[in-house]
């Protein structure tokens, strides 16, 4: 129902939202918040994230039937195709089976190792890392040993299907494949190979689950101070925007991601306008879950000083409080907004790196 200009003024004014905003009057102004925010409870139904792609019996015969249960679980857990998962596994090591140094001790050389061929330093900087140390990088404890071991199948193959999915799978596969090894050759050989393992002789998007199942986003930062940030701010989608809020009911921008480094202990500036020299400036097309996404947007604000953030929670979306008649906080794209100013990474300020020091030593 379309509401009249005289009676959505009364209706702001009753809920003391009186806010000198130059906007034009919308009949959307009054957002109804979903029951799992109001009632306290986090609990919904997460969409089948099954994958589409059958099995072709070219992948059966030729995928070793661990490897291939690996992919599937991993594939389907983190968000990715299953098929491009063995594909790159198939290029890589021939699921493992390959003789050359580097598979299975070692390195190659240019210091590639175990079945997906991490590199040694985007794996955390060793071979095997304990998952309670900090470490940067896309290391990984598939098997729950507590140890992220590059030559481990289950370890590998779950870094792996992160490493896809922070770089634009399962929708933009291919410049994901291209991050990964950074030749078109390649990519164009994973996808075809992939084509092969499929059924249906193609390479599809698997329906991901709906936005508030959040466990993909979660298992894919970079770390797990970055994982405590996401895991605050997606909870907080579906409340209202509120100009200087920070919580725990609404927020504005720069509010809500104040307030989700804050519940993981870290303290940053509270503002856009602070937030935007604060962390350290990142090229775009490097930006990663936990950065921060600038926008000149706002009146008084410009290039150097951009009035709008957004929070990095995979590639090309962030979670965002935008307006009071933008609609409740929620994930978007940032690669349409036309009026992008750059990327920050707030953990790489010397400030944070000292508090996540004190972090680590209040844990030991």
């Amino acid at each position: 129902m379309r509401l009249s200009r005289a009676r959505l003024a009364l209706l702001i004014g009753l809920a003391g939202a009186l806010l000198l905003v130059a906007v034009i009057v919308s009949p959307m102004l009054l957002i109804s918040i979903p029951s799992f925010i109001t009632d306290g409870s986090t609990s919904v139904d997460c969409a089948d994230t099954t994958q589409v792609e059958e099995v072709s019996e070219s992948g059966t015969s030729d995928i070793p039937a661990e490897y291939l249960d690996l992919y599937q679980e991993y594939g389907k857990k983190i968000g990715v195709q299953w098929n491009i998962l063995a594909a790159v596994g198939k290029r890589e090591t021939d699921h493992g089976r390959s003789s050359l140094p580097g598979v299975k001790s070692g390195t190659n050389s240019a210091g590639a190792a175990g079945p997906m061929q991490f590199l040694i330093s985007t794996w955390g900087g060793k071979a095997r890392i304990p998952m309670s140390s900090q470490f940067n990088g896309y290391a990984s404890d598939g098997d729950g040993d507590g140890v992220a071991d590059v030559y481990n199948p289950a370890d590998a193959i779950l870094g792996a299907a992160k490493m896809l999915k922070r770089n634009g799978a399962p929708e933009n596969v291919r410049d994901a494949l291209f991050v990964y090894n950074r030749a078109w050759w390649y990519v164009d050989q994973v996808e075809e190979i992939a084509r092969k393992y499929a059924k249906s002789g193609d390479v599809k998007v698997p329906p991901q689950a709906s936005e508030e199942c959040d466990d993909p986003l979660v298992e894919a930062a970079p770390s797990d101070v970055v994982a405590k940030i996401l895991q605050y701010a997606l909870a907080q989608r579906g409340k209202p925007y509120l100009w200087g809020g920070t919580g725990p009911d609404s927020f504005d921008c720069s509010g809500v991601i104040y307030a989700a480094y804050r519940s993981a202990g870290l303290l940053i500036p509270r503002t856009t306008f602070g937030q935007w020299p604060f962390g350290a400036k990142i090229l775009d097309g490097e930006e990663q879950p936990g950065d921060l996404v600038f926008f000149n947007a706002g009146p008084g604000t410009s290039a150097a000083s951009p009035g709008h953030v957004g929070l990095v929670v995979a590639k090309g979306k962030m979670l965002e409080a935008r307006c009071r008649l933008c609609g409740p906080i929620k994930v978007t794209s940032y690669q349409a907004r036309g009026n992008r100013v750059g990327f920050t990474r707030p953990m790489q300020n010397p400030d944070v790196l000292d508090q996540l020091k004190k972090l680590q030593n209040s844990s030991l």
